[in-house]
């Protein structure tokens, strides 16, 4: 078994859509996932799984989260090697640069074959906000604050389609539980 993430998009914000964490934990394991660790209240989560494709077991979890909760729930899975390469693409030195990792979003897409979603939101970015794409996802630096950017609404707002984002901090605590997760699978 592989580690994989899971990010459900647009859940527990503002009471609507509601995820119980403690259900998504359980229904991961329904699903042949181990040892399934959520982050936050926002549907990430962690977990090892046998050889799937991320693309199909996203589609398998959205179907689960549509019976189960009776509203859709956009699902975006990544493989413990493609969050890997989300952390090493980041283009930026966040400490040396001195970057509010609060202000720095990662949009994910459901594969690299769909990055091209991110450009209506690289076509907003306004200095000195930053934007890049990299091999898995794109990187957002929003300088004056999310809410104040025009491509930060872009990516996090209801138009953003399957694009769902994370702040860095969010990005690097799934990383870690990736890493102790595949510890853990090879131990």
């Amino acid at each position: 078994m592989k580690p994989h993430i899971a990010l459900l998009r647009g859940v527990n914000v503002g009471g609507n859509k509601r995820v119980p964490m403690a259900d998504w934990k359980g229904w991961l394991v329904e699903m042949g996932c181990a040892q399934p660790a959520t982050l936050l209240n926002s549907g990430n989560a962690a977990f090892l799984s046998a050889a799937r494709k991320p693309e199909k077991l996203a589609g398998e979890m959205a179907a689960l989260l549509q019976e189960r909760l009776g509203f859709e729930v956009p699902v975006i899975v990544k493989s413990g090697a493609e969050l890997a390469r989300v952390v090493e693409d980041l283009p930026w030195e966040v400490e040396a640069e001195a970057l509010d990792a609060s202000r720095l979003l990662v949009a994910f897409v459901p594969s690299p074959d769909a990055l091209g979603a991110l450009d209506r939101a690289a076509a907003l970015v306004q200095a000195p906000e930053r934007f890049h794409i990299g091999r898995e996802a794109g990187y957002l630096y929003c300088a004056s604050g999310i809410l104040e950017s025009r491509a930060g609404a872009a990516l996090v707002g209801k138009g953003a389609g399957l694009v769902t984002s994370r702040n860095w901090a969010t990005v690097l605590k799934l990383h870690e539980l990736v890493r102790k997760l595949a510890k853990d699978a090879s131990a």
